[in-house]
């Protein structure tokens, strides 16, 4: 019996999987180009799609102006100039701070936090600052471009700093949307999608699913809705 998320029935591993897909019907791309990608290099296309499209889109955080620890922003740089793709100094509250500046001048502000596990430095600014920023000025001022990306859960060897899931903690916030995703179209389509919410969104990404699993990936640009849910069983 194969075990295992890389042999889960609910990935799409084939071009006929892709082309059969009723979500991705619905979005116009189950008949276009694929290529095969894990979550990590799903994530990469998203981001590449986005600074290729959006002039004002800027990606940032430790790291990722060589690739990240995970390798998500491998090329970037290279590809679109250290104004757009750039490092910062290790201060996770700068760098949220930072992002919400940014998305206030206008700006599609994607910030990477390198692990979960320390995002709390940043919790005020995200909580206080970036989900109520739209409320507390009448609508005048909004963070609604920033995304934040950080690689979270268990790997089963990274210890209690680089292990933990704490996504619950903003998923009660008003003003903040929270994404998960499970697979390489997943994580691609919704990750499109949190960057051009109008809201400020955090991406938890699992780590583990990062290189899990491959799936036919639809080259083209495409959004999976934040608010409906995936139907991947139809009910009586």
């Amino acid at each position: 019996m194969d075990l295992g998320v890389a042999h889960s029935k609910l990935l799409l591993r084939s071009v006929a999987a892709v082309r059969n897909s009723a979500e991705l019907q619905t979005l116009g791309v189950a008949d276009g180009e694929t290529r095969k990608m894990n979550m990590c290099q799903a994530i990469n296309d998203a981001l590449r799609l986005t600074l290729t499209t959006d002039d004002t889109a800027v990606v940032f955080g430790e790291d990722v102006a060589f690739g990240g620890v995970f390798r998500c922003s491998v090329g970037l740089a290279d590809e679109f100039g250290g104004e757009r793709v750039f490092n910062t100094p290790l201060t996770e509250q700068g760098i949220a701070g930072f992002g919400i500046g940014m998305a206030a001048m206008g700006h599609t502000s994607i910030a990477e936090i390198q692990f979960a596990d320390y995002i709390f430095p940043a919790f005020d600014q995200l909580v206080n600052e970036a989900a109520k920023f739209r409320y507390r000025s009448g609508n005048e001022f909004n963070a609604g471009g920033l995304t934040v990306r950080t690689p979270s859960a268990a790997v089963g060897h990274g210890g209690h700093y680089h292990s933990q899931s704490p996504e619950a903690f903003f998923a009660h916030v008003p003003g903040l949307k929270v994404v998960v995703p499970r697979s390489a179209v997943q994580a691609k389509g919704l990750l499109m999608s949190a960057i051009r919410d109008p809201n400020p969104t955090i991406v938890f990404e699992p780590k583990i699913l990062y290189r899990s699993a491959v799936e036919q990936v639809p080259v083209d640009d495409y959004m999976l809705p934040l608010s409906q849910a995936e139907i991947l069983k139809p009910g009586a």
